[in-house]
């Protein structure tokens, strides 16, 4: 059974599939292997990832190597429902759709989990979570699951270090075939793509604040600058502060770039990192935006608490008026910008992430109960293997060490 609110969209979301198809050659690789070796042959897999065409090729993929698939978004404003209505017309079950309310979204996670997962893929927790609280009787059928995010995995070691974690969980973001791609280029160009469809201003020359310098940040400050913006960094880390200094950008406490700004993107996986103080000292019009996976990185009870009015300034654009006069302009109500206001990171990138998700739920099912640790890392010849199937698509070859050299290396260990 499925609830999703229309399915008279599918051949929209057919076209969407089948372009992410022709752009995602190891996904498509994967397809074809598993239709024939059946990887998840009589296994449920409950999945709650952004809903748009990557997530869904990934969802017909892992259904191709047997899967019973169970599906639903991970954000309210991220689920397309064309995507969602061609994944229901394949004869998948999906649980989701655009604007969903708290009650719907959380309803939603339970109807993918009472089926009684045995893969769980997660995409910030909230399927974990809610399995380990209300159907803590069905754990015992789960091998295991795989999470996406750092804000997923930040939850998880939470867990893991209370020891509530009671089943083991890959941390597929950490894997290198995600994280430097997907976090930095990823983020980096589908910020600015859902920033500049939704705001249809210009970035050169203005001030852009980075909060984070973390890789998602960094893939943000990097596509800024190459927008022509001036880039300023906040952080809590000297390390990463320093990082951004030699990148050449500026360095500041939040407060005092927020009298700078002109565009502001958090991506801390931090709770009010853009807070009232903050909102009182900015400029007439500045647009605030949102890349963490959660919407408390900007704090919009704060923000609607100060306001003495409010209006929707463009389509997915609300202005808040301050007491002082000023108005604060807020993309996708500080939901992840990237999904809420576009369509996600690009193809090639998630074809990279998601053949990690894929392989690595395929490593849970043929090594189940031999995990010794509830956290898992990505296995390395699994990361590799990505990497030079990737390599290959992209036309490029690199150099192999002979044996001689295999030799010294190993003589110098």
């Amino acid at each position: 059974m499925s609830a999703i609110k229309d399915i008279n969209l599918y051949e929209s979301g057919e076209r969407k599939i089948e372009w992410v198809k022709r752009n995602c050659n190891l996904l498509s690789m994967l397809e074809e292997e598993f239709s024939k070796t059946k990887p998840f042959q009589g296994k449920k897999i409950a999945l709650s990832v952004h809903l748009e065409a990557k997530t869904a090729y990934l969802c017909k993929v892992l259904a191709a190597g047997g899967a019973e698939m169970y599906i639903t978004g991970s954000n309210p404003l991220s689920t397309q429902d064309d995507v969602a209505a061609a994944l229901v017309k394949a004869g998948l079950n999906v649980y989701a759709w655009h604007g969903v309310t708290d009650e719907e979204y959380n309803k939603h996670i339970r109807s993918v989990l009472e089926v009684g997962p045995n893969i769980i893929i997660d995409d910030g927790g909230d399927l974990v979570h809610m399995m380990h609280t209300e159907f803590t009787d069905l754990i015992p059928q789960v091998i295991g699951g795989c999470e996406e995010t750092t804000t997923g995995i930040i939850r998880l070691e939470a867990m893991n270090r209370k020891g509530e974690l009671k089943f083991p969980m890959v941390r597929v973001n950490n894997a290198d075939c995600k994280h430097l791609f997907d976090n930095r280029y990823g983020t980096g160009q589908s910020v600015w793509d859902g920033i500049n469809r939704t705001t249809n201003l210009i970035v050169a020359g203005k001030y852009v604040v980075v909060a984070g310098y973390g890789w998602c940040g960094k893939g943000v400050a990097m596509r800024a600058k190459g927008l022509g913006a001036r880039v300023i960094v906040t952080e809590i880390d000297p390390i990463k502060a320093i990082e951004a200094v030699m990148d050449g950008f500026d360095v500041m406490p939040m407060n005092e770039a927020a009298k700078l700004g002109d565009f502001f993107v958090t991506v801390t996986g931090c709770d009010k990192v853009i807070d009232a103080d903050d909102f009182a000292v900015m400029k007439d019009g500045a647009i605030l935006t949102n890349a963490g996976h959660f919407d408390c990185e900007v704090d919009m009870a704060g923000l609607r608490a100060m306001a003495v009015e409010s209006k929707e300034m463009r389509n997915n654009i609300m202005g808040y008026k301050l007491p002082t006069g000023q108005w604060i302009c807020v993309i996708a109500e500080g939901r992840l910008v990237n999904l809420a206001a576009g369509d996600g990171h690009p193809a090639e990138i998630m074809d990279m992430s998601f053949a990690i998700q894929a392989l690595s739920a395929k490593y849970l099912v043929e090594h189940q109960g031999s995990f010794d640790e509830m956290l898992i890392d990505v296995p390395r010849d699994v990361d590799m293997d990505v990497a030079m199937r990737k390599l290959e698509f992209l036309g490029k070859k690199i150099d192999v060490l002979t044996d001689e050299q295999k030799a010294y290396l190993d003589a110098s260990l």
